[in-house]
């Protein structure tokens, strides 16, 4: 063991005793990235800095809270509306204020949307804006695209299948603990391909409670994509659905359908309205979010009050100060970066992504290793680096000069050990774990 991240990699080992899986949340298991590269834990953040359980410091340029801290690491606005809702009280008897304050901000923002009604994680807001199209149609089957979340109505696409979700989320994924009854329920199409959406309504006409999709992700919708859906999902009874978890507020001031300029029944947002608190909100049209008094959807914890705070915070200094460019220009500039160094150290690399949830591919002989080895190259020079970089308000020209250096440095070391065939040898940990296949 690397006695530089003792402390670091002896918690991966007793977190494997206690917690199955070692952690909460796929996308930060060690695995994913470089098992014994990885640190996993950290002892404090703030700004893009975070330092790991043995005190090295390291600036974030990975996943910076898997997209929800858009604003950066203990930002000193949304803590502090936090802080003075914890001095207040942030549950009582009554509800708090600024669940209305939040839902004024959000149909202000969205005019299109009337009402809103909350949860605290993107997974469960997503079930939520499920379980209300079920309840406004009467109907129970969903067509989907695209990855949203773990509850069982999205899982079901596998259920007596051999691989529905194959190309939407991880190939071969069990779908254990799901309801065998579920089975046929949950209808998956691809992004631009508005022929497979056709094909399933034609198939199940009348069946279908909600169209679910996310309005972009990793490729740009092709010209008409968007509103075929949406004519043909109003024209089935359907309700539409936008899943604005990943993509809302980074590239424009609000969802990513106001840029694309199609609007859906409901929109649901999380992750990067809290800056790393959680929240999620279920916005829509009142004549479809009505339909949450017909079914039962409570929650004591949905009622607390640091959620609701963290995101007024959160979406006025968003506003403010024009976020979404910033992580726009952020993000540009280091897939630009990515594809320079890798043409000038020879190497095979796909850059892609909106701009502000960025990644890249070596299209290479055994690309999880190079990525394994890359993470642990930019590790040892002080980056939290993966195949991924989420820009932050947080991250200055100067953070991305210096990570760019960085990764030139580390794409050549790369090159040269794919030359003499040194990779394996190099690699302190386990290859990369194959993660997420998104087709949007």
């Amino acid at each position: 063991m690397n006695n530089k991240f003792s402390k670091s990699l002896s918690a991966q080992e007793e977190a494997k005793k206690r917690i199955p899986g070692m952690c909460q949340l796929l996308s930060k298991r060690p695995d994913m990235f470089s098992q014994g590269v990885w640190p996993a834990y950290y002892s404090k953040a703030s700004g893009s800095k975070v330092w790991d359980l043995d005190g090295n410091e390291y600036t974030d340029m990975s996943i910076s809270g898997i997209g929800a801290c858009v604003l950066g690491y203990n930002d000193p606005d949304v803590d502090g509306a936090v802080i003075n809702a914890i001095k207040n009280g942030v549950a009582a008897s009554l509800n708090c204020y600024e669940e209305v304050e939040l839902a004024e901000l959000f149909c202000e923002i969205h005019p299109w949307a009337d009402m809103v009604r909350y949860a605290r994680t993107g997974g469960e807001s997503m079930a939520v804006a499920v379980r209300i199209a079920r309840a406004a149609t009467g109907r129970d089957k969903i067509a989907f695209c695209g990855y949203h979340g773990w509850h069982d109505w999205y899982l079901a696409a596998n259920v007596g299948t051999d691989n529905a979700l194959g190309e939407h989320l991880i190939p071969g994924l069990e779908p254990a603990g799901v309801p065998s009854q579920l089975s046929g329920t949950a209808l998956p199409f691809g992004y631009n391909k508005p022929e497979e959406l056709e094909k399933i309504l034609a198939e199940n006409k009348g069946e279908i409670a909600a169209v679910v999709m996310e309005p972009i992700r990793n490729i740009d919708p092709e010209p008409g994509f968007l509103e075929k859906v949406k004519q043909m999902a109003h024209e089935a009874g359907a309700v539409l659905i936008y899943d604005e978890i990943s993509a809302g507020f980074r590239i424009c001031v609000g969802g990513s359908h106001l840029k694309l300029g199609c609007e859906p029944d409901i929109a649901v947002f999380s992750k990067a309205i809290g800056n790393g608190y959680p929240i999620g909100v279920i916005m829509g049209r009142q004549s479809v979010m009505e339909a949450a008094q017909k079914t039962f959807i409570s929650s004591t914890n949905w009622t607390e009050r640091s959620g609701p705070a963290a995101a007024l915070a959160t979406v006025k200094k968003f506003r403010d100060n024009n976020v979404h460019k910033h992580l726009l220009s952020m993000g540009k500039t280091v897939q630009e970066g990515w594809t320079k160094a890798a043409e000038k150290h020879g190497l095979k690399v796909h850059s892609g992504g909106i701009y502000p949830l960025s990644h890249f591919a070596f299209e290479m002989d055994e690309p999880l290793a190079l990525k394994a080895l890359f993470i642990q190259l930019m590790r040892d020079r002080g980056f939290l680096a993966s195949n991924i970089y989420y820009p932050m308000f947080a991250h200055t020209d100067a953070d991305v000069r210096r990570y760019l250096a960085a990764t030139e440095e580390c794409f050549a070391v790369i090159a040269e050990a794919v030359k003499n065939e040194k990779v394996h040898e190099m690699m302190e940990g386990r290859e990369s774990g194959s993660g997420f296949k998104r087709i949007t």
